[in-house]
């Protein structure tokens, strides 16, 4: 980003000053943000249950619906699988509505592979796509071993989630969930297969370089497609033309206007996506295998994308 390349002269340049033009439609957003009425589908009554599937054994109680509500509330409010059964439990007795509720149980098993229905696509049309990727931790871990037995190798007990993010819209437009030992190259090929939006402009930082990658993107998006990647500091003409167009440019013109010139500085709107999913969910994952987490960061972006279409905020410069 810009600042790096220029951090011992911050002090000489002015800070603009921005406010929010929207902000009662934003304050209202905010608001909408804490009702529990807008995290049930308005299809509860019809859908709760599950449609008998006309094949031999038992018949499933609960639909995919019903349990994707009861981990979304889960997930929004962070609460265990017992504690969330009872919040169910109560708003349904509120709402006068007699349907069965999931028990906790039935929630951990479901979780593990569940379909989660996606929004609705809003708009169509070709989009600028942003990748990047940060780390969870999973839940359970402790220093009490370590205090008592004293330091010992742990093993690694995170996991690395890679998402890609539209700017216009704000939404993420898809994720993936991998361990630790996946690099964000060699995730972006299942990760670019997941997006069904046409693509025509890729950003993504340093780690995304080298030949495969443009391939794998060429290959996907098409030729016309624009790649926006930094070379490194020490790179060199002669690799393949979009990578030496970059080379070129820079040393012409410098790194801040050749961020400035092709938009790399967009690439600041996904990780403050990150900073947000951190934020408002949270940086640890609750669930304990690979395929109920997964399922975990599915329903948690689906959750800041609703968020999203409830209202942005509109920033304009004062100064």
């Amino acid at each position: 980003m810009p600042y790096k390349f220029s951090d011992g002269q911050r002090h000489k340049f002015r800070k603009p000053n921005y406010r929010v033009s929207n902000w009662p439609e934003y304050n209202e957003s905010l608001r909408q943000r804490g009702d529990l009425t807008i995290w049930f589908d308005e299809n509860l009554l019809s859908e709760w249950c599950a449609p008998a599937s006309g094949r031999r054994g038992g018949r499933l109680v609960y639909s995919d619906l019903a349990i994707e509500i009861c981990l979304s509330l889960r997930v929004l409010f962070g609460q265990p699988l017992r504690q969330t059964q009872g919040m169910v439990r109560s708003l349904l007795k509120l709402a006068d509505l007699d349907l069965p509720v999931p028990d906790f149980s039935t929630l951990s098993r479901r979780g593990a592979g569940l379909s989660v229905c996606p929004l609705p696509r809003i708009a169509s049309g070709p989009i600028t796509l942003i990748v990047d990727s940060t780390g969870l931790r999973v839940t359970g871990q402790t220093g009490w071993l370590d205090q008592k037995h004293g330091d010992r190798k742990r093993r690694k007990t995170w996991r690395k989630l890679h998402i890609s993010l539209d700017p216009e819209s704000g939404e993420i437009v898809t994720s993936m969930l991998t361990t630790e030992h996946v690099g964000d190259p060699a995730a972006l090929p299942d990760l670019l297969h997941m997006t069904d939006r046409h693509i025509a402009c890729f950003i993504a930082d340093g780690a995304y370089d080298g030949q495969p990658i443009h391939d794998v993107i060429k290959d996907h998006c098409g030729p016309d497609v624009e790649i926006i990647i930094p070379p490194p500091a020490n790179a060199v003409c002669g690799s393949y033309a979009v990578r030496d167009a970059h080379i070129k440019a820079i040393r012409a013109k410098g790194r801040m206007a050749w961020q400035k010139q092709t938009g790399y500085g967009q690439r600041s709107r996904v990780e403050a996506q990150i900073g947000r999913y951190k934020t408002v969910i949270g940086d640890t994952l609750r669930a304990r295998k690979m395929e109920t987490q997964t399922t975990e960061t599915v329903i948690a972006t689906k959750i800041l994308n609703r968020m999203t279409r409830l209202g942005r905020a509109e920033f304009q410069r004062v100064s």
